[in-house]
């Protein structure tokens, strides 16, 4: 019986890649596709259930003893959370920067194109701008950093590493992170049409994999899956920002 696992799912599974699979399998697929569908209706209600289902995987599937394997621990060095808040952040206005230089302000830029979901209403005041963004950066600072680590640095990652190595195990959960981004920008919902940008899709994958690289290396860095959460918090925050003030 694998140790990680809770008793149930020791009937079906090891803690192992097969897991890890089965995973993205039951968590990307419908989440891509309920994005997909939101980008289309601008119905975006299911997307924070499914960011919620993520953050409760460990507490549904693997025992205390699991939680603490794939990093839900006490940060082992402190000072590692600052420089994984500077490093999202700043990988986050270096995305902005980049989809700037190439696409301007069109819908090939991966940030102009996930702005509209955020309907920020036209001629609003600074005030109310403001406050808007004050709730908009929180919310992304809080659900998607949370329930993408917990899964895809933690359980995703973990269970494949017990089969292949840290280092390829952060191959592969970057991977599956960055073709899951995809439903947010790439395949793209354009006056009730569905486009594929090939180019900035390939340049928004790639950047996808390499923040999750990021992420992951402040996991290991800080000693706990908090480090990757800090630093997913900040990028989304810096994202966030460019798409209310830049």
């Amino acid at each position: 019986m694998t140790k990680e696992l809770k008793p149930f799912w020791n009937k079906f599974f090891s803690f192992n890649w097969k897991f890890g699979l089965f995973l993205i399998f039951v968590i990307c697929v419908p989440r891509f596709i309920l994005v997909l569908h939101a980008n289309a209706t601008a119905n975006y209600k299911y997307i924070g259930l499914i960011m919620i289902i993520s953050a409760i995987a460990p507490f549904i599937f693997i025992n205390k003893y699991g939680r603490k394997v794939i990093g839900l621990t006490k940060p082992q060095k402190y000072s590692w959370l600052l420089a994984a808040f500077i490093a999202g952040l700043a990988a986050s206005l270096l995305l902005y920067w980049i989809g700037q230089t190439l696409y301007g302000n069109t819908d090939k830029n991966w940030y102009q194109y996930i702005a509209k979901s955020y309907n920020i209403p036209w001629g609003i005041n600074k005030k109310d701008k403001a406050v808007l963004f004050a709730i908009m950066a929180t919310t992304a600072m809080i659900f998607s950093p949370i329930g993408e680590e917990l899964f895809f640095r933690g359980l995703v990652h973990t269970s494949f590493a017990q089969s292949v190595g840290e280092k390829k195990a952060s191959w592969v959960d970057g991977t599956a992170f960055a073709l899951t981004h995809i439903s947010h920008f790439g395949l793209v919902f354009i006056n009730k049409q569905w486009h594929f940008f090939t180019i900035p899709t390939f340049l928004w994958v790639l950047s996808m994999f390499l923040v999750s690289l990021l992420f992951y290396s402040y996991r290991k860095n800080v000693g706990s899956i908090l480090g990757a959460i800090v630093c997913h918090a900040a990028f989304n925050l810096g994202m966030v920002y460019c798409i209310f003030y830049l």
